[in-house]
């Protein structure tokens, strides 16, 4: 269990939401991470999000979005009160997260990042998020990640 215990994992069972984890063979090779997943869990790509860490003028934030849709950046910008938005640098994002990328979850970041989860995950029973490792997944109630993140919700995708 040891290797289950991520920071994402653990900021998950101190905020008292039921979870359940899901493990893959994670392919460092795929085009589409979240994609990849979701084709190894059996499950549908408009049930897995990805997070992805993006710089809205100054600062960092969560966007974390179906794994089969692509970031609208104008409307990010527009949600987060900024001029603009670009993908952050992986480096960055890594080191505010103290997660690798294709391990990055929107929860139990090093640093609090204010996060925006797509207005489609409302009209889920359950979605899954990165908890914390390459290959390793949470299966959480979409109202329950966005209270503990404080997340808007807004559309987000193209």
């Amino acid at each position: 269990m040891s290797g289950k215990v991520t920071p994402a994992v653990r900021a998950a069972g101190q905020a008292g939401i039921a979870f359940t984890l899901l493990e893959y063979e994670y392919d460092p090779e795929a085009d589409a991470i979240g994609i990849q997943a979701a084709e190894a869990l059996g499950r549908s790509p408009a049930t897995v999000f990805k997070t992805l860490v993006v710089a809205v003028d100054r600062d960092l934030v969560f966007a974390v979005i179906p794994s089969d849709a692509r970031l609208n950046l104008k409307t990010l910008a527009a949600a987060a009160g900024a001029k603009k938005a670009d993908l952050a640098d992986p480096k960055q994002a890594e080191r505010t997260t103290g997660y690798v990328v294709g391990g990055i979850s929107p929860l139990g970041a090093r640093k609090r990042l204010r996060t925006f989860v797509d207005a489609s995950a409302k009209t889920l029973d359950e979605m899954v998020v990165n908890g914390g490792r390459r290959g390793l997944q949470i299966v959480l109630k979409p109202a329950d990640l966005i209270r503990v993140t404080s997340a808007t919700v807004t559309a987000l995708r193209r």
